[in-house]
């Protein structure tokens, strides 16, 4: 199955020291190779500025309330996307574009 930007996807996210992994569901933010960086989407409450409430969630295919963490970014190869779950909306998508623009640089 192709993977594309904007797409909510169940990614297999192996742990730092190797040792397990864990299934969680993420936001496609851009491709790059063989490797998708992606955004962790997540059923908490929005806890910083650089967290975007997702007013359509449903309509993505995601199962309960999300936001995505939108400075919790992963590098995956795209072999650990495992199913696609659906789209992000355009009204969320530029919520979250937004938000991207105004707060996530580099601090140095």
């Amino acid at each position: 199955m192709t993977v594309r930007p904007g797409e909510f996807w169940v990614a297999d996210i192996p742990f730092t020291d190797g040792s397990a992994s864990k299934r969680r569901p993420v936001l496609v933010l851009w491709l790059d190779g063989d490797d998708a960086v992606v955004a962790a989407i997540t059923s908490a409450a929005p806890r910083t500025l650089t967290d975007v409430v997702l007013d359509d969630w449903r309509q993505g295919g995601l199962r309960t309330a999300s936001t995505v963490r939108l400075v919790r970014l992963d590098c995956l190869e795209q072999s650990l996307l495992t199913f696609r779950l659906g789209r992000i909306s355009p009204g969320d998508a530029q919520r979250s574009k937004d938000v991207w623009t105004a707060h996530i640089k580099p601090q140095f």
